[in-house]
């Protein structure tokens, strides 16, 4: 809800004031896109003690002598002859209202955060035209619609934060040529659709909870040698998770857990030099025995395979593997007995409860879950009832 036309009169009179008696060092466009922006938003969601409160537009917004307003959210540098706005980085207070593209008048912008907060409706256009924005963060709002191609006229954008709202559509497959991009945030929305191809420098990419579906091809990933971190949990992706994703130069953690993959390949441990320490294939629909190659990855620290239909035995080589400290590999229907690397004394956590295991002594944190019952395992093992 827009603040009152009384209320935007007052604000409007206030800056006549500022620009009558006082020689303003904020550059006059700077100063209106924030008087609009405020006024944009609802005066019942402004606490008398947050940010936008204490703009009242009496005093100069990038005046760096002592003052009692414009004390929070805005930080200004000297930008040519003049004072610009660099950084508009609200208080997570809940403020109500649309994003006002009088923003996109703050021309020398580097960061805006708005995150945490109630902002409505679309993200104005006009703001993918700013050239210095390094960082847009819009994250735990109720933005919606879908997010525009004309987004990649960012060029200088490093950090974009979108998650936690309700933008619907596919991934715009301009966010290509978004080059300066290290960190893709949009988890958490009803985005729909594959994957496109992804900026060639992005080191985090996070896309968790949303209903992106297919499968994962390498023309999405091609040629990104510094993508480290993959959060792509909680959508219906599916088909095969191949040899070339694990090949990634830079990659360390993966989480595709809640996806509805059905294999995975691992290459030959001979020909990759895998940096992975994390990787999360869990609540997914594998099938056959677990892939023992994961045991070579040298820095492997922690692996779920948990709640697939994997079958077979536990291969001996992870428990041997002393990097691993977390192994989840609960509700499959892996048998025999558990390897003795896991007995010794090691403190592994995690779980190999409800599969076909043999003898998981009960006194192993891992073993602590119960097993399913034998006619179950026979079944899957196309057995006739009786042992397993």
């Amino acid at each position: 809800m827009a603040a009152s036309a009384p209320a935007a009169s007052l604000l409007l009179l206030l800056s006549g004031v500022f620009f009558r008696f006082a020689t303003p060092l904020t550059h006059p466009s700077d100063v209106s896109a924030l008087l609009t922006f405020k006024s944009a938003i609802s005066v019942s969601s402004i606490p008398p003690w947050s940010c936008l409160a204490s703009w009242n537009f009496s005093a100069d917004p990038c005046n760096p002598s002592p003052r009692t307003h414009f004390t929070c959210g805005i930080t200004c540098s000297v930008v040519g002859a003049g004072h610009r706005v660099i950084a508009l980085v609200l208080d997570p207070i809940g403020y109500v209202g649309p994003i006002s593209p009088s923003l996109a008048s703050l021309t020398s912008l580097v960061h805006l955060d708005l995150s945490d907060n109630s902002f409505h409706g679309e993200i104005p256009t006009s703001l993918f035209a700013l050239p210095q924005m390094e960082t847009l963060a819009l994250r735990s709002n109720s933005l919606s619609g879908r997010i525009p191609a004309s987004i990649s006229g960012l060029k200088s954008l490093k950090v974009l934060d979108l998650s936690r709202n309700a933008f619907t559509g596919f991934i715009p497959n301009s966010v290509r040529y978004m080059t300066s991009l290290r960190r893709l945030d949009l988890s958490f929305n009803k985005l729909v659709g594959g994957i496109p191809v992804l900026p060639p420098h992005v080191t985090e990419l996070a896309i968790k909870e949303n209903s992106l579906s297919g499968p994962l091809l390498q023309s999405s990933f091609l040629g990104l040698n510094e993508l480290e971190v993959v959060e792509l949990a909680g959508n219906k992706l599916a088909g095969m998770l191949d040899s070339w994703f694990f090949q990634l130069p830079s990659v360390q953690q993966i989480d595709l857990a809640n996806n509805s993959l059905t294999r995975v390949d691992i290459p030959n441990p001979s020909r990759t030099e895998s940096q992975i320490v994390a990787f999360d294939v869990g609540f997914n629909q594998l099938e056959g025995s677990i892939p023992v190659a994961l045991a070579s990855f040298p820095y492997l620290s922690a692996l779920s395979l948990r709640y697939n239909r994997l079958q077979g035995i536990i291969p001996s080589e992870f428990g041997k593997k002393g990097s691993l400290k977390r192994l989840f590999l609960d509700g499959n229907y892996l048998k025999g007995r558990i390897p003795d690397g896991f007995t010794g004394g090691r403190v592994v956590s995690g779980s190999f409860g409800d599969n076909c295991l043999e003898n998981c002594p009960s006194r192993l944190q891992l073993c602590a879950g119960a097993q399913k019952p034998i006619s179950v395992c026979n079944q899957a093992y196309g057995r006739r009832p009786g042992g397993r």
